[in-house]
Formats: structure tokens, sequence, C-alpha cells
């Protein structure tokens, strides 16, 4: 009888020992859980910065009321420029670079940007691999939409894994903001030469 009352105790102490265990850990990694998150680095905006499979450094941004590039805007619309020169660091040519770059704070229409060359103005190229190409990221935005002075652009970038979890095929995965660049924007002239129109 009294074997099995110790028995019975042992075990709720150690049944009653690891509930407290657990619920220490769970508390604790809820406590470190709830803490804010830490900003994106603020990125040199003259420094070419490797984005996973691009290379990319940002030239200029603007807001221009013409056609630029090729890109049209709807009557009273504008839109906002970001130039960049970007290479493509992998061995395939690719056009996987819309989320690459996104502007900070701004109520976009469409989250995606027309993307264009600058030389050509053709419309999403593949870029090669190893060349430096100059593209513009366009937004077409509200006419009255407010464009501060200064703007961040967030950049995304992605990790390569030789074999993915699913299918066991290498790719580029797991989208991560690297940082934020901050470029002045300039308010181009309807007539202003250099949009591209």
């Amino acid at each position: 009888m009294f074997k099995t009352a110790r028995s019975r105790f042992q075990t709720w102490i150690t049944t009653g020992a690891g509930t407290i265990a657990a619920l220490f850990v769970a508390g604790l990694m809820g406590a470190f859980g709830a803490l804010p998150a830490h900003a994106p680095p603020q990125l040199p905006p003259d420094a070419a910065i490797d984005a996973g499979r691009w290379r990319v450094q940002s030239v200029r941004a603007y807001v221009s009321r013409a056609k630029v590039y090729g890109v049209p805007l709807k009557p009273g619309q504008k839109a906002l420029v970001l130039e960049a020169d970007m290479t493509n660091r992998t061995a395939q040519s690719d056009k996987a670079y819309f989320n690459v770059f996104t502007p900070d704070g701004l109520a976009l229409p469409d989250g995606l940007p027309m993307i264009a060359l600058t030389r050509d103005q053709t419309l999403t190229p593949e870029l090669h691999p190893g060349m430096t190409e100059r593209m513009a990221y366009v937004w077409p935005l509200a006419g009255d939409a407010i464009v501060p002075a200064n703007l961040s652009f967030g950049i995304t970038a992605e990790v390569f894994k030789p074999r993915d979890n699913l299918y066991g095929t290498p790719g580029w995965f797991n989208p991560t903001r690297l940082g934020t660049v901050t470029l002045p924007v300039a308010d181009l002239p309807t007539d202003s030469l250099g949009t591209g129109s």
C-alpha cells in the first residue's frame, strides 16, 4: 500500500515539475516573441548592394507627370520613378526583380511597378548573367498623391537553396527585407528631358 502511494506521489511530483518547467519555458518564449522587431538597417544609397540573385545600386528617384520609359499614364496620374543599376548574379537570364524595391509609406494603387530598361524602353526584359543594366521602376500614383522630398525604398533579397524542401530542386527562396535606401525625390517638369518620353 505504501509502495503504491509513494509511486503515485512521485508521479504527481514529476508531472507537476514537468508542467511547471514547460509553462516557464513557454512564458519566456512568449515574452521574447512579444519584443518589437528590429527595424531593417539603413543602407548607403550610393553603394552596390548584394540582394540575393541581384546586385543593385540605386541611382535616382523622381516624380514624372508624363509618359516615362514607355510606361503610359492615365489622365490625372503621375509616376514615382526609381532608376537603379541591376546585375544578375545567377547563371541564367531572369526577370524576377519586381519585388526587389518597394517604396515605404505610399499608398500604391497597384503594388507591383512597371519596369523598363532605360536604354531602349523595353518593358520587363530578362536580365542576362553578369550584365549590369539600368532599370526604371515606375509606380503610377494619383495626381494629388503627396510624395515626400526624401523617400525610403525597401530592398528585398532571397536566399539560394541547392535543394528546396518540397521538390528537391534548386532555387531562390525566403524573400526577406534586407534594408532600406533613402533617396531625395526630384519633381520633374512635364517637358523635362531624361524621362525617356
